[in-house]
């Protein structure tokens, strides 16, 4: 049975082996990006030197708690690739990829150079080798100027161009959580279309994923439906609220099953994607109340 827990408090003092028994299998790792803005119980303007050290320990703290081989997929802002990298380098991770998550939206315009329109996410593993890695095959509407359809698709590389992040307005869309006024719940909330690639490459069913830094609850939302236990640690008692919320009853918007058939090419899929069982639990919570619309 798919477990997952939702953990109250600062990551720095609860990425323990108390809390830990069981090896963590795959960790998303999008901290906060130090850019000032506006978090109750966090301080996002701290100096390079403190926000790199805290990262530092981030990175050890969840290498010494991730099985062999296991994976961690940290987002970054791209003018931090260096940061990254060396945080992951010193902690003993294995750089395998950087991903270029290319965002479907506007560039953002910049005085002096260009625009920016990605975020970095570096994939890296406990070892040479991964424990898991799925090749995943996607299906993406055929480029200008090409002739012939795709029979089985194609493989998935280290440019995502296909996933819209969840900005502010239209774009937003209805997988954006709003407040009984309509407003934005969490302007920083990743997109489930996100976070189910990152699962669906790095782990298997029954692995467990962990979330330091789970703001709305995502990452352990997009795990439960395809069978994969979660562990989410958050600081803010409001969001942990709100991620027990998505657990207790998943939302239309946040049903992974719309993208099914975007990686229906990739081989053996139906064991990648997680057992009936699961999906038969998750249609039912479709169907409960909650206390979040």
């Amino acid at each position: 049975m798919t477990e997952y827990s939702v953990i109250t408090g600062d990551c720095l003092q609860k990425l323990n082996r108390e809390n830990f028994p069981k090896a963590v299998d795959l960790t998303f790792l999008d901290p906060p990006f130090n850019q000032g803005k506006d978090y109750s119980l966090h301080d996002d303007n701290l100096s390079p030197e403190e926000y790199w050290g805290m990262m530092k320990e981030v990175c050890q703290k969840t290498f010494n708690i991730t099985s062999t081989g296991g994976a961690v997929y940290f987002m970054q802002r791209e003018k931090n690739v260096e940061d990254v990298l060396r945080c992951l380098r010193e902690t003993g991770w294995i750089l395998q990829n950087l991903i270029i998550w290319k965002k479907k939206t506007s560039a953002v315009p910049v005085s002096g150079k260009y625009g920016k329109q990605y975020q970095i996410i570096a994939y890296a593993t406990k070892g040479e080798k991964a424990r898991v890695f799925h090749r995943l095959r996607i299906s993406p509407p055929l480029p200008p100027n090409y002739k012939l359809q795709r029979e089985n698709g194609v493989y998935v590389t280290d440019v995502w161009d296909d996933i819209r992040e969840l900005t502010s307005g239209y774009f937003a869309g209805d997988e954006a959580i709003r407040n009984k006024d309509g407003e934005r719940f969490h302007k920083q909330q990743a997109p489930i279309a996100l976070l189910l690639r990152i699962i669906l490459s790095s782990s298997k069913v029954g692995d467990t994923v962990l979330d330091p830094f789970a703001g709305t609850g995502t990452t352990l939302v997009t795990a439960y439906q395809v069978g994969r236990n979660s562990i989410g640690i958050e600081i803010d008692p409001k969001n942990v609220e709100m991620i027990r919320s998505r657990l207790e009853k998943i939302r239309e918007a946040d049903n992974v099953e719309k993208y099914y058939e975007e990686y229906k090419y990739t081989e053996n899929f139906p064991v990648i994607w997680g057992n009936p069982a699961t999906l038969d639990t998750v249609k039912k919570k479709l169907k409960q109340p909650s206390l979040f619309g």
